[in-house]
Formats: C-alpha cells, structure tokens, sequence
C-alpha cells in the first residue's frame, strides 16, 4: 500500500486576478450608472465610444464590457450593432435593484422620486401591515415591538432633554441608528405578513428610508414625537390582531412621513438657492 497521498488542492493563481477583474467592472459599473440616474447621459443617448471611456475610466476593454454587462442586466442600457451602447428608458430600469436605488441616494433626491418612493411604499405597506394582524405569530410580532423600542431609545439619545426645537442639530450618529431601528421596525412588518414577495421590497423601504431622514435631519424637520405615536398606533393594531386598523395606522404613518420629507426637501432647496 502506497503512503502517497494526494498533494492538496491549490488555489487556482487566477482567483485573486478574477477578483480583482470583478471589483474593476463594478467601478465601471458605478461610475457609468451615476452618470446616468445624475442624467449625465440621458435615456436615449449614445455612450461614449469603448476607447474613450477605457481611457477616461484607466480600464482595460474586457473591464469596460463586464461593466456594461451589469448595467445592462438592471436595464440602463443596451448595445445596437453599427450603433453603440445607448442608454434604455428609465420604465425599463430595475429600480428594486440596490445598486440602482443605491445611485439615486448619491444624488439630492428630487421631489419626484421622494414622492415615487413614498407611492411605492403606499401601495405595498398597508396591505402588509393588516396582513401582519391576521398572521403575525408572538415571534413576529416580537420582533416589531423591538424595533419599536429601539427608535424610541435612539430618539431619546438623539435628543437627551427631550428639547423639541427644530434649530438644534441631533447628534449624527444617534440618527443613524433612528433610521436603522425605523428601518428595522418596517422589515420586521413585512416578514409578519408571512409572504415573500413582500420581504423583498424592503431594499426600496430602505432607500425611501435614508432619503427622507437624509432630508428630515439636514433641515431639523423632524417631528420625533408625532412618528413614534404613528409607529406605536401600527404596533398596537398589529398586536391586537386588527386588520383594518393595522392598515389604515399605516396609512397615516405613510402620509404624515412622505409630506414631511417633501417640505423638508422643499426647504433643503430653498436654502442652496440662498447660498448660491
């Protein structure tokens, strides 16, 4: 019996190369595409030829074509032979693709995406915050009310005095982990309402999320008070396992939420035309 013994497995020299290819299109990828959602290259316009952006971009070709791939596989553009690569219309854009939300927040987000986001949200959310009251088990239900409870400790954090006045600058940190626990409190509605295809919209949950708190924070227009007694009423609905009142507190929290997120933008405005 021979004690040789199969030398181990090496890992394959190209592996770390292949990464490295991958990271580089994914920078293609997001430079191009803020580009675009900035408007920079408008729906229907033709992208520079592959050898000025390799240039202007320090890629190879092989790079710049992975790049495309991914843009083109969330629907931004697409390549026409004896044409070029001409970017798609926005309808054929996959906006519940991360990234492509992710874009849109590197930008001021305009008052017509805040409303589009909020919309969105409007047409999904209540419908899962009543089906939340009729399936939400103790787990579930648990867990809502711990995300709950985690906003009303980070606004209190936010705010130590309980000072309410709309001049005073909370600490940035602190309203990070508010938006973390309202994002939390909305994830943990949608997986009570026991149904998959609901869990996943909660990538555009977040994105409405940071935008309007981004909004909320930077012109002081929070209203901390009046949003924890919108979130505790969708909790109470949920728990006491009342559909009709789940939905229409989730209603009003939505409502209140997206106005507040418009003024504030509306403001946010108002002051760079000053400055300008």
């Amino acid at each position: 019996m021979s004690d040789k013994r199969p030398a181990p497995a090496s890992r394959p020299i190209w592996k770390g190369e292949q990464a490295r290819r991958r990271d580089v299109s994914e920078h293609v990828a997001h430079a191009i595409g803020l580009r675009i959602v900035a408007g920079r290259f408008p729906p229907g316009a033709l992208l520079p030829t592959e050898h000025e952006l390799c240039a202007e971009l320090g890629v190879s070709r092989p790079a710049l074509r992975e790049g495309f791939r991914l843009l083109g596989a969330r629907g931004m553009i697409v390549g026409r032979r004896k044409v070029g690569t001409q970017v798609r219309p926005r309808a054929g854009w996959n906006m519940l693709d991360a990234q492509v939300l992710a874009w849109h927040l590197e930008q001021e987000p305009s008052d017509a995406y805040i409303g589009r986001l909020f919309e969105a949200r409007m047409v999904v959310e209540p419908a899962a915050a009543a089906l939340a009251a009729r399936r939400g088990g103790e787990g579930e239900i648990a867990a809502i009310a711990s995300a709950f409870l985690q906003m009303c400790q980070a606004q209190a954090a936010a705010r130590p005095d309980g000072a309410a006045d709309p001049d005073e600058v909370a600490d940035p940190d602190e309203v990070t982990e508010t938006v973390a626990a309202d994002l939390r409190f909305h994830v943990a509605v949608l997986a009570a309402a026991d149904n998959a295809f609901l869990s996943s919209f909660g990538a555009v949950i977040g994105s409405s999320l940071m935008a309007a708190f981004r909004l909320n924070w930077r012109s002081h227009a929070s209203a901390p008070e009046l949003s924890l007694a919108q979130h505790e009423a969708v909790l109470a609905a949920i728990r006491d396992g009342d559909a009709d009142r789940a939905g229409s507190s989730m209603r009003a929290l939505l409502e209140s939420a997206g106005e507040d997120a418009r003024q504030a933008l509306a403001r946010v405005v108002q002051a760079s035309d000053k400055l300008d």
